[in-house]
């Protein structure tokens, strides 16, 4: 048996067989032609470029059918790639100068490109290296004839496993064979990972010597929630992962009883329970799940992955139609969080060193007015159904949030003239992430409307941890006493001066955790759709009254482990035989 850590990439559990796909490298032979074979070289480079596009074309129809716009928007990357002139030049200039065939300049044209792209460091660049290897062998392929549909032909449920799955590959994967996927390279904002999660397919990326390790056919286990894959398993660990299977069956069953209710905990406390989502086809898990809303609404891959930005036109119709799908609930756009790791085209994104302390979210947003009240109008249009609620993502003091406002009121101004409806008393929300914000809430909560915590960027600027950093993640402890500390008062704050604080970052979704902020006094809590039906039941199955002592006592504790140990032993004596379901042990 080996376990090998990965990253987590689409949520849940599959245990099956491995169904491996080489890396498709093509043996290319470098062949010298004559003077008079030029013009057929560069007509079968046209021929390949042209069938390639129909087969693009055709996947990315299939996708707007299957999955919606947004993500059949992904292909157009690849589109670019097949009409940019610099490398169809630098192909034809080695067929002429060189006297090769087709397919080894082509080959070599492709490789520049993406040894280029991998150079640097920068991961939208490198996930654009993917694109262009992907385009590249579909060419390849139509120039030496090769089979295209490896796999579209896989008779039985497996789980894939790959150095590499492309965003094509993953969008066409026969949904009723593939169980999971694990890949040796990816990360957790790749195209091949959003799909994953969009399909609901479990999958792991990031495994590094996967393909090293893995026979085809023999027995995996991918855990997309922990981003773990074991090789070769143990029967007692089959065993045991088909028990948690077991457990998440029973809760998705049971999500039938209290999806129509509110979550209502035993001595009469009413909690909102949120969604967080990022793309329109998420939006049916909303209503399965029992989520009363959403309570982030991530924009920012209506600007990934394109050469040009999404018109106000384009972002009008993307957060109208949210808007309208879930009224009456409420939906709180986050406005865009480009930086960090999400990257637009590199003339908007300059190259940085520590990205996430770099220019980025509202920083981005406020140095580039033209680009943000394009969103803000859009924003402001879909408003119209009076469900809508804007939210300003890393604001570290009070000067920011009033410019903000300043540049929104300009954009209300704007749209009376032109003679625009849209919701006049629109709720602003500022997201707490900065520990300055957290320790200046006391004056923003005086000018917004409400708080959410976004404990991900909270815990990794309070600890000095980048949480993306294998080597320090072991010091990400959203536990630890300066976290809670920082949280608590924030609620207060909040609460002192009348507005109402959720949480949008993973912390929520987490039992344990979910249980401490409710005693803090957390108002919201918003997570991933799936995780919803644990919370909802942890919270009908407690006292506030409990939630507050245990947070009492933790507040003082000096260190996560002992606050860790102390709420699990506490959950598992008031919730008795019902712990087991939820705490997993």
């Amino acid at each position: 048996m080996l376990k090998l850590k990965g990253i987590a990439a689409s949520q849940g559990i599959a245990i099956g067989r491995a169904y491996c796909l080489g890396e498709d490298e093509f043996s290319i032979p470098k062949r010298k032609i004559s003077y008079e074979e030029i013009s057929r070289e560069i007509y079968r480079m046209e021929e390949a470029l042209i069938d390639t596009r129909k087969e693009i074309v055709t996947i990315q129809d299939k996708i707007s059918k299957e999955l919606g716009f947004s993500e059949a928007k992904i292909f157009e990357a690849h589109l670019l790639v097949l009409e940019d002139r610099v490398l169809i030049e630098d192909v034809i200039k080695q067929i002429k100068s060189k006297k090769v065939n087709v397919e080894f300049a082509f080959s070599r044209s492709i490789k520049k490109y993406t040894d280029a792209l991998l150079n640097f460091d920068d991961e939208y660049l490198k996930e654009r290296a993917i694109d262009i290897k992907d385009i590249g062998k579909r060419v390849l392929r139509k120039l030496l004839k090769r089979d295209t549909d490896r796999i579209y032909n896989i008779k039985e449920k497996v789980i894939i496993v790959t150095h590499d799955l492309s965003p094509a590959d993953t969008a066409v994967l026969p949904k009723d064979k593939i169980i999971g996927f694990a890949t040796d390279i990816g990360g957790s904002t790749s195209h091949t990972a959003i799909i994953a999660r969009t399909l609901g397919i479990p999958a792991v990326v990031g495994l590094d010597v996967l393909t090293k390790h893995t026979v085809c056919n023999e027995m995996l286990i991918v855990d997309g929630s922990e981003g773990v894959v074991v090789v070769r398993p143990l029967e007692r660990t089959i065993k045991s992962y088909q028990k948690k299977l077991e457990q998440i069956r029973k809760i998705e069953e049971a999500i039938h009883v209290p999806r129509a209710f509110k979550p209502k905990t035993v001595d009469g406390k009413e909690v909102i329970v949120s969604a967080n989502i990022e793309l329109p086809e998420e939006l049916p898990l909303i209503k399965h799940f029992g989520a009363e809303g959403v309570g982030l609404y991530r924009t920012e891959y209506i600007f990934l992955g394109r050469n040009k930005l999404p018109s106000e036109e384009e972002q009008f119709k993307a957060y109208f139609n949210v808007a309208k799908t879930l009224k009456p609930s409420s939906v709180i756009i986050r406005t865009m969080d480009v930086g960090g790791d999400k990257f637009l085209s590199r003339p908007e994104m300059p190259h940085e060193f520590t990205p996430f302390l770099g220019w980025r979210a509202i920083r981005f947003c406020l140095a580039r007015p033209d680009i943000f009240k394009v969103q803000l109008r859009a924003i402001l249009r879909a408003s119209v159904e009076k469900n809508i609620q804007i939210m300003f993502p890393m604001i570290s003091g009070i000067s920011e949030l009033r410019e903000a406002k300043r540049l929104l009121d300009e954009c209300r101004g704007e749209l009376k003239k032109e003679g625009r409806y849209f919701d006049n008393d629109i709720k602003i929300g500022v997201m707490i992430e900065v520990p300055s914000a957290a320790l200046t809430a006391d004056a923003l909560a005086k000018e917004c409307d409400f708080f959410s915590i976004g404990t991900n960027d909270l815990i990794q600027y309070s600890l000095a941890v980048d949480r993306a950093n294998e080597k320090v993640a072991y010091l990400y402890e959203p536990a630890h006493p300066a976290v809670l500390r920082l949280i608590k008062d924030v609620i207060s704050s909040a609460h002192k001066n009348n507005i109402w604080v959720g949480m949008c970052g993973e912390m929520a979704g987490e039992i344990i955790f979910a249980f401490l902020l409710l005693g803090l006094g957390l108002d919201e809590l918003s997570m991933p759709p799936p995780r919803i039906p644990k919370i909802k039941e942890l919270i009908r199955k407690i006292r506030l009254s409990d939630a507050k002592d245990a947070a009492s006592k933790v507040i003082d504790f000096s260190t996560s482990a002992e606050i860790e140990r102390y709420l699990q032993d506490y959950l598992r004596n008031i919730l008795k035989g019902d712990s087991r379901q939820l705490l997993g042990a």
